[in-house]
């Protein structure tokens, strides 16, 4: 009995498989130029976390869609799960991200960083409503009806006009293992039901 139990617990353990990473894509519209879109997400496993805009120059997401150039010059914050700020990004640089059509200016995000299992909040927002301190729960300089048009709309640091349109990519979080939801067969649960039944005879004997 006790070797048929081990070899049930082997085949249960061989069916927990790692997730493949995983890329996420985010679309939206700011109503005024302080708006600030937050996102949270998990981190299973060690992962190497892309953070990217596509909106100000615009190009193809992580999901496939082609994004319009014209958003707002974005800025990005990242925070842990306690809301302390990890970092941060105002332009991604050239090479890195594409240069827009209209402005010749790179300024969407890029940013990579190694991240330890965890929950997350990334912030975006636009140029220059950064967060007021490192601690997410202080907001952002910009914050409240009285600085809705803090910029006079959506322009950008060459007085371009732009729009309030947004797009972003968490990109390559390895979640957690995971087990496949497979409904055992009969002969597996009839199995898995006598080795339970001998554990719990074999524990009345020896008391």
């Amino acid at each position: 009995m006790k070797l048929k139990l081990i070899a049930l617990l082997a085949a249960l353990c061989a069916t927990v498989t790692p997730a493949s990473a995983a890329n996420t894509s985010y679309t939206g519209q700011f109503t005024y130029d302080n708006d600030v879109q937050l996102i949270n997400f998990t981190v299973g496993e060690t992962s190497t976390v892309g953070l990217r805009s596509w909106s100000y120059a615009g190009g193809v997401n992580a999901a496939g869609q082609t994004i319009a150039r014209g958003g707002f010059d974005p800025i990005m914050a990242l925070f842990n799960g306690a809301g302390q700020l990890i970092g941060q990004q105002d332009d991604g640089e050239c090479g890195r991200v594409a240069a827009d059509a209209v402005s010749r200016q790179c300024w969407d995000v890029n940013f990579e960083i190694e991240l330890a299992a965890g929950n997350y909040t990334v912030s975006l927002q636009q140029y220059n409503n950064y967060s007021v301190s490192d601690n997410l729960a202080d907001g952002f300089y910009y914050a409240g009806a009285q600085y809705q048009n803090f910029r006079n709309g959506f322009v950008d640091e060459m007085d371009i006009r732009r729009n309030g349109s947004w797009a972003f990519d968490i990109l390559n979080v390895n979640p957690a293992a995971v087990i496949p939801a497979e409904v055992p067969e009969p002969a597996s649960l009839g199995l898995m039901g006598l080795a339970l039944a001998g554990m719990g005879a074999l524990r009345r004997r020896r008391k």
